[in-house]
C-alpha cells in the first residue's frame, strides 16, 4: 500500500483552516458521500464522521445511506476492504499507508503454507479456520472457501462454539490473545488445549504430537496497542485508587484479562462506561483516543488509560485531517482517489465467511467474554 506525499498546499494549512475546508467540502458533496470514523481516530477526524463505531458496525451503518455513492473510510485498510465487500458503494481510504500491524502478522502466503503443513499431518477438513475481522480480505476469502467464519471481538465466543460443534480443531488468526481469551471463556485450558503457531518456523515450531492433541491452533499475532497493557499497570491503578474498576479489550493478554474486572469489545467498553455510576473511576485498557473521548463525554466519571505512555494506534493515526481534505477535494473535482476494491473471487468467498458469521451469531446462545 503506497501513499504519495500530500501537496504542500495542504501541509501548510493551519488546523482551523483544514477543519473549515473539510466542513465546506463535505457540505458541497452532500449526499454523494458518507464519512465513517473508527473509534480509534483522533477527535479532529471524528467530528466530521457521519457515523462512528468499530469496523463492522460502520459497514452496516454505511449501508443505511442508500443515496451515497462513496464511502470515505477513516480507519485502516482491512476496514475499507470489508466495506467494499459488504456494501455496493465505492470505498476510499484517505491515506493508503493506514494499515494494521496485527493484520500484517498473518498474510495469505503464510496461512496457505500453514494449511498445507497441517494437511500433511492430519485431515484439514476436521479443522475450522476462523479469522478475526481485523484481517485482509484474502484471508476472509480463504476462511470462507474452507468452511470457516469471520469473528469480531463481540461474537468470537459464539463463532468458536459453533466451530467446535462441527470440527475437531480451530485454527484462529491473526490475534492469539482474542483466540486464547475466547477459548478460556468457553472453559478450555490455555496450557493443555492450545498451541501457538509461529509462521516463521517449520510446522509452526510445534511438535506433531502437540498439534494432534491441541484443540486450538492460535496464530502468533497481536495488536501492538493492546499488547502494551500489563498486570503491573492494573495493580498500580488499584494502588492509586482502591475503588477503580478495570475494563480491558480481549486483544489484551490472558493475564491482563484475568486481573481485570471486566473485558469486552470496543462497543462493550463504551457501554460499560456510559452505564457506570456517576463518580465511579475506571482504568481502561484500549486505544488512547477512545479513552480520552470517553473521559470528555463523561466528565462525571474518572476515566483513565492504564498505559502511562498513552500510545495511540500509529497506523490509524495516519488518517490526518489533511488527508481527509485532500480526498474530499479530489472527489469534488471529479477524481476518485485511493479507491479500495476487492477482486470478485476473493470478495465472493469473503462474503460467504461474513454471512456465515451473521447466521451463527443470530442463532447462537453462546456466552460472550465477560458479559460482552
Amino acid at each position: 500500500m503506497y501513499q504519495s506525499s500530500l501537496p504542500q498546499a495542504y501541509t501548510e494549512l493551519s488546523a482551523e483552516e483544514t477543519r473549515e475546508r473539510i466542513t465546506e467540502r463535505k457540505a458541497e458533496l452532500g449526499d454523494q458521500i458518507v464519512i465513517l470514523g473508527h473509534h480509534y481516530q483522533r477527535d479532529e477526524i471524528i467530528e466530521h464522521a457521519d457515523y462512528r463505531g468499530d469496523s463492522y458496525k460502520l459497514c452496516l451503518d454505511a449501508s443505511k445511506r442508500t443515496e451515497a455513492k462513496f464511502i470515505v473510510f477513516c480507519g485502516v485498510h482491512f476496514m475499507a476492504e470489508s466495506a467494499a465487500i459488504l456494501t455496493d458503494k465505492r470505498v476510499l481510504l484517505p491515506n493508503m499507508a493506514a494499515g494494521c500491524s496485527m493484520a500484517d502478522m498473518a498474510n495469505i502466503i503464510q496461512v496457505k503454507r500453514c494449511w498445507s503443513e497441517l494437511a500433511a499431518l492430519m485431515d484439514v477438513t476436521s479443522i475450522c479456520p476462523i479469522t478475526y475481522i481485523n484481517s485482509a480480505a484474502n484471508l476472509k476469502g480463504f476462511v470462507g472457501e474452507n468452511g470457516g467464519a469471520v469473528c469480531t471481538s463481540t461474537n468470537a465466543a459464539a463463532i468458536v462454539a459453533w466451530a467446535l460443534k462441527g470440527f475437531d480443531k480451530v485454527l484462529f488468526f491473526p490475534d492469539q490473545h482474542l483466540g486464547r481469551n475466547t477459548a478460556v471463556a468457553l472453559g478450555f485450558d490455555p496450557e493443555q488445549d492450545m498451541v501457538l503457531w509461529d509462521p516463521s518456523k517449520p510446522l509452526g515450531g510445534i511438535s506433531r504430537e502437540s498439534l494432534l492433541n491441541a484443540k486450538f491452533i492460535l496464530w502468533k499475532g497481536h495488536c501492538s496497542v493492546h499488547a502494551r497493557f500489563t498486570v503491573d499497570q492494573i495493580r498500580s491503578a488499584r494502588l492509586a485508587n482502591p475503588l477503580v474498576q478495570i475494563v480491558v479489550h480481549p486483544e489484551c493478554s490472558l493475564d491482563v484479562v484475568r486481573e481485570s474486572d471486566c473485558c469486552g469489545s470496543t462497543e462493550y467498553i463504551i457501554r460499560t462506561i456510559e452505564a457506570a455510576d456517576s463518580g465511579s473511576a475506571w482504568g481502561v485498557g484500549t486505544e488512547i483516543n477512545l479513552v480520552s473521548r470517553l473521559g470528555k463525554e463523561h466528565p462525571d466519571k474518572i476515566v483513565k488509560c492504564l498505559d502511562p505512555q498513552i500510545c495511540p494506534c500509529s497506523t490509524m493515526y495516519r488518517i490526518h485531517p489533511s488527508f481527509l481534505l485532500w480526498t474530499l477535494d479530489r472527489l469534488h473535482d471529479g477524481d476518485v482517489p485511493n479507491e479500495v476494491a476487492v477482486a470478485q473471487p476473493v470478495a465472493r468467498n469473503a462474503l460467504l465467511a461474513l454471512n456465515r458469521m451473521l447466521e451463527i451469531t443470530s442463532s447462537s446462545t453462546a456466552p460472550q467474554i465477560s458479559g460482552d
